[in-house]
């Protein structure tokens, strides 16, 4: 048995999706996150920016004394899981292979849509993956910059993220897809505005889910699950303090949320 912490880190807020689904499905696991929010958006970065930068992230995350890391953002775990799992010796788990396979167990008519920033859209990780489970999959995907402000800012539930939304979304509900993968932590916080505009027929796919399941099975394979009496707790770091992320944070995981403030830059 191991326990220690899991590590988990994002761009900013959006990897607050994977802390919800781990708080749920492995309620004695601790967990250590860490929000870059001093350089977020990763989604417009080069693979190289993005790759320095995570390997920041994890180095922090190790000096809090981790057991393994959650990378909860989409665009490092599709430029950067290679490189990053080559350079760090403990358990790396990314959201883009279980993302893929929830979405080949969910599809119907093999149409299968994939929103993202910049970055994971240009890599082609999702249609990469999804391709190696099912080649006959025809996969679609759009990339939509604008949602990860949109979140950060708090204007998830807003007339505003509805009108981007139906803007990025029309060319992937016109290719007539049923199931949409919503290829970055922040989109899930956007998902009843994505289910309104593609319509209860279209399965709305969050990568977080399949991602806990993965982080289950290697604990469990390993022999790392915490067996601890101790109650479970939750950390939260960020590389620039700012209301939204604790205020929208506290909302979404329905707690109260209070980040310390470190600087990335000493990792």
């Amino acid at each position: 048995m191991d326990n220690r912490p899991i590590g988990v880190f994002d761009s900013g807020l959006g990897g607050l999706t994977v802390v919800k689904e781990l708080m749920k499905e492995l309620q004695n696991e601790s967990i250590v996150y860490f929000g870059d929010t001093a350089r977020i958006p990763y989604g417009t970065r080069s693979k190289e920016t993005v790759t320095r930068f995570s390997a920041q992230c994890i180095r922090f995350l190790l000096s809090k004394d981790i057991k393994m890391v959650v990378i909860a953002c989409n665009t490092a775990s599709a430029s950067s899981f290679d490189d990053l799992t080559a350079q760090f010796k403990l358990p790396i788990i990314g959201v883009i292979r279980p993302g893929a396979g929830a979405a080949v167990e969910a599809t119907r008519n093999g149409r299968v849509g994939v929103i993202g920033t910049s970055a994971t859209i240009r890599s082609k990780a999702y249609p990469i993956a999804i391709k190696e489970i099912n080649p006959d999959i025809q996969v679609f995907d759009e990339a939509c910059s604008l949602f990860v402000p949109i979140v950060e800012e708090g204007w998830s539930d807003t007339e505003i993220g509805r009108m981007v939304a139906e803007r990025y979304l029309q060319n992937i509900k016109n290719q007539n897809v049923d199931t949409l993968v919503m290829g970055c932590t922040h989109y899930p916080l956007l998902e009843k505005t994505f289910a309104a505009i593609m319509g209860p027929e279209v399965k709305l796919i969050n990568p977080a889910v399949n991602t806990v399941r993965q982080v289950r099975r290697m604990l469990e394979d390993n022999n790392m699950m915490n067996d601890s009496s101790k109650p479970a707790s939750v950390s939260f770091y960020v590389s620039d303090i700012g209301q939204n992320f604790q205020a929208i944070g506290s909302k979404f995981l329905h707690q109260e949320v209070m980040a310390e403030s470190i600087n990335i830059e000493n990792y």
